[in-house]
């Protein structure tokens, strides 16, 4: 004699196949996703560097800092990241991105092509709406300037 229920009673071959199982709704929606900050920061940066007229992101001194953090392990922020913040919730991000742009372009055409890239890459990647995109513009870089790269302290 068994003990199963109506309730209880094991899956059918058929029911199996089309994907029906007794937790309820499809395999694909059960449970949670969550997405770390650095994950949105990292999509977000690489999409901002990919639009022409960005020279780099985050501010002269961070930059600075930040490459001498790149040198030491453990350091805080990626390069892929620097001048990327990202606050995820359950379905929302919101990013601030610090930019430099390069001497001649227009700011507002790179700041839009930005946020059109940031939005899109961001969304399609993590399924998350990004409900703003404020990008602070730091630094222009003119055509005759070195780039900031500090001596390393150690060797």
């Amino acid at each position: 004699m068994s003990d199963l229920t109506e309730k209880d009673t094991p899956e059918t071959g058929a029911q199996r196949a089309q994907g029906v199982r007794r937790g309820g709704g499809a395999p694909g929606e059960r449970g949670r996703t969550t997405i770390a900050d650095g994950v949105v920061e990292k999509i977000t940066g690489m999409a901002a560097r990919d639009v022409a007229g960005v020279h780099a992101m985050g501010s002269g001194m961070s930059r600075t800092f930040g490459a001498m953090r790149d040198r030491v392990p453990g350091g805080a922020k990626s390069g892929v990241t620097r001048g990327v913040k990202a606050e995820v919730g359950e379905k929302q991000t919101a990013l601030d991105l610090e930019i430099v742009v390069e001497y001649g372009v227009s700011i507002l055409d790179v700041a839009r092509d930005v946020r059109e890239n940031v939005v899109a890459a961001v969304e399609r990647m993590t399924g998350l709406e990004v409900v703003e995109v404020n990008i602070a513009v730091s630094d222009v870089k003119l055509p005759d300037e070195e780039d900031e790269e500090p001596e390393p302290r150690i060797k």
